[in-house]
């Protein structure tokens, strides 16, 4: 898992899932009208999500919480040429690598450069110490969005057959599909250039300027409203997620963070596909139940609000884009004293299949209704974020090269508490807990982990049962909590907040 997955779709089957419930639905549907190419003599305006990133920028222009780094150790007889013509093709190819995001007058835009040759940055390092050095300073190094283009490519040469390929870009311009797609269409200019061969890929369908201006059409109308309005009653009255921190929240957010590694056991696992199968959904809805109980059970609410992203690339001209194309769904689920995992499972599948349902208006215009008071010290609407992934990250196909990830983890946390899990659809589920560092310890993230593996255990066992009735606490706690004064031998069980 890449320090940056975050930016993922939750997984490939909820997509599956909701365009199967509008297959249901039946009925033909009006052919959608395309995408039209953005007039190019005249202003050409950041999208939504751009537009949140260079406001950002602006803010902490020295920041690197939002660089996207992903470096591949390459071993074997790489040929440097034919390397780094394959990207001056992907920058030639793809408007938004040659963009600059200019203010002009009051407004933000995109100004394309024209491509350029030699934009492989070639540099010597003495051992692979060095060489993690010089990624270490790429990552740290904030871009300047009015006068650089938005992603940086080094090649480190540790000796003839050893290299270092690093791929810098800041999120206004990137995505983990558009790293998906880059990574591939790199790997065939490569193969194609080191042969002799021409390049042999379409040009693509949609340059990212075409979407931004299209999206910005797109946000008015009786439709829009519409789904706007939803996430209007749909957040109402969401108060903050107020965690039990280890220090005091600090009044401008920072964006250290670490992380403890997740597994849930091939026993486990299997009862959570189980409940997902049994309750005609998926795992990434069992997962996100469990996750919301927990952090519930943390706050002594009985309600949680978590933040996902969606690729935002539903439509077919959208499938070969690069650039900034996630949205950020919010899923809000309520419970009573009641009600059983089960019941938690199937609120959260009517809610994530509502949410997708209204994923066409962009987070940013959801801020700006339910939360036009911006409170510097926390993410807006949502504090907490859960994402999913399937299978392995794949890294470039280069022919007679190995590739394998080279990159540390790169110490970022975007909220004050993330869930990313991988599911290779068999075995156990791994995952890791992502944590702001001015507000938790790694002690205390390390027994969220333990709490959500042990919640899970139990709710996967016993799905009918009250989730009420479930204890988080292990028995070692429990006994120094008892020891410390804090309740009574005996006593009935009761929540982490309450036996604090």
């Amino acid at each position: 898992m890449t320090p940056k997955e975050s930016t993922t779709t939750p997984a490939a089957d909820d997509v599956r899932a909701r365009l199967l419930r509008q297959r249901l639905a039946g009925g033909g549907r009006r052919a959608r009208a395309g995408i039209e190419p953005a007039d190019r003599s005249g202003h050409l305006p950041l999208s939504f999500g751009q537009e949140q990133m260079w406001f950002l920028s602006r803010l902490d222009p020295d920041s690197t919480e939002y660089l996207v780094p992903v470096a591949f150790r390459l071993r074997g007889p790489l040929d440097e040429a034919a390397l780094g013509r394959a990207w001056d093709a992907m920058t030639a190819r793809h408007e938004i690598l040659r963009t600059r995001h200019v203010l002009t007058g009051t407004e933000p835009e995109q100004l394309v450069d024209a491509p350029r040759t030699g934009t492989l940055a070639v540099t010597r390092a003495a051992s692979e110490a060095d060489a993690r050095a010089v990624v270490e300073d790429e990552c740290a190094r904030p871009f300047d969005l009015a006068a650089d283009w938005p992603t940086r490519a080094g090649l480190i040469r540790i000796a003839d057959d050893d290299h270092v390929l690093l791929l810098v870009s800041h999120h206004i311009a990137c995505d983990a599909w558009s790293t998906g797609i880059l990574v591939s269409e790199l790997s065939t200019a490569y193969a194609a250039f080191a042969e002799g061969r021409d390049l042999p890929l379409a040009p693509p369908a949609l340059q990212y300027a075409d979407f931004a201006a299209w999206q910005r059409g797109q946000a008015s109308g009786e439709r829009f409203a519409r789904r706007l309005s939803y996430w209007k009653t749909r957040l109402a009255g969401l108060e903050p997620l107020e965690l039990p921190f280890d220090r005091p929240r600090p009044p401008v957010r920072g964006h250290g963070g670490a992380e403890v590694d997740l597994v849930l056991s091939d026993a486990v696992a299997d009862r959570v596909r189980a409940v997902a199968e049994a309750q005609d959904t998926t795992v990434f809805t069992v997962l996100l139940a469990a996750y919301q109980l927990l952090l519930g059970r943390y706050t002594g609410r009985r309600e949680a609000a978590v933040g996902t992203v969606v690729s935002g690339r539903g439509r077919p001209e959208l499938q070969g884009m690069l650039g900034y194309g996630v949205n950020t769904l919010v899923l809000r689920n309520r419970w009573g004293a009641g009600d059983s995992f089960a019941e938690l499972v199937a609120a959260a599948k009517r809610g994530s299949l509502d949410a997708y349902d209204n994923q066409a208006v962009p987070f940013a215009k959801v801020v700006a209704e339910v939360e036009p008071e911006r409170d510097l010290s926390r993410t807006p609407v949502y504090q907490a974020v859960f994402t999913m992934h399937e299978g392995g990250g794949a890294g470039p196909a280069l022919p007679g090269i190995t590739a394998e990830p080279f990159l540390a983890d790169g110490g970022v946390a975007r909220c004050d508490l993330e869930l990313q899990v991988r599911d290779s659809r068999t075995g156990p589920l791994t995952g890791r807990l992502i944590y702001a560092t001015d507000l938790f310890d790694r002690e205390t993230v390390d027994r969220m982990g333990r709490h959500l593996a042990g919640l899970l255990d139990a709710l996967t066992a016993a799905p009918e049962r009250p989730v009420s009735a479930l204890e988080i606490l292990d028995d070692g706690e429990r006994d120094r909590f008892l020891a410390a004064g804090r309740g009574a031998a005996g006593g009935p069980h009761r929540s982490v907040l309450e036996r604090f």
